[in-house]
């Protein structure tokens, strides 16, 4: 803790506007700080990895950069972890992007391409539909995020680990929660008010 500021780790692994999402947490009262430093994040009261692109190219980066272990070890401690787009696909098995780069496993199953009946990527605002009650998406329900992808979370698999969806051409994963660990297929740092609110329900649970 700094102070009253619980100190968020935001996993740098050198790809992608991460710097959008330290400084969201920033906003929202944390003391949030761009890192690979295994001590670093160690010490951390939370732990945020983001990403945004393509899922094999920033599988090669969390690998190359020492934040593959990081992210797992973060997890394993019970600290809360939240994943944010490509950086919550990251926490599956894979994806069908990149089928020949594993992800880190940490969330079951395998992500999807969205379907040809819809618009590829899906880059708009959409509102969320709350699915199971979760200290992330506290008073959010109804609520609107912005998305960018044409990959998302095969629900199948997930059990009753979803959150969140929205609607685009169908039911899609737009949150999940297993344990400590939160991730959302929107940018809440990209989000206005709502991405605010959901930020600081994370700072809070860091607190």
């Amino acid at each position: 803790m700094s102070g009253d500021r619980p100190r968020i780790a935001v996993l740098d692994y050198g790809i992608g506007n991460l710097r959008s999402a330290q400084k969201g947490l920033e906003r929202a009262g944390a003391d949030a700080h761009l890192t690979a430093d295994a001590a670093d994040v160690a010490a951390a009261d939370g732990v945020v990895l983001p990403g945004v692109g393509n899922f094999g190219r920033c599988v090669e980066a969390i690998e190359s950069h020492g934040v593959a272990a990081m992210a797992k070890d973060a997890v394993a401690s019970g600290r809360p972890f939240l994943g944010i787009c490509v950086g919550m696909q990251l926490l599956f098995d894979g994806s069908e992007e990149s089928p020949d780069h594993a992800g880190l496993g940490i969330l079951p199953g395998i992500i999807r391409l969205l379907p040809a009946t819809v618009k590829r990527p899906q880059m708009q605002w959409n509102a969320i539909t709350v699915e199971r009650p979760s200290p992330l998406l506290r008073d959010l329900d109804g609520a609107w995020f912005y998305f960018v992808h044409s990959y998302a979370a095969d629900s199948e698999a997930l059990d009753g680990d979803v959150t969140a969806t929205c609607d685009y051409g169908g039911r899609v994963v737009a949150a999940v929660q297993r344990q400590n660990v939160f991730a959302t297929q929107f940018h809440p740092e990209k989000s206005s008010d709502a991405g605010r609110r959901l930020l600081t329900n994370f700072v809070e649970l860091c607190a």
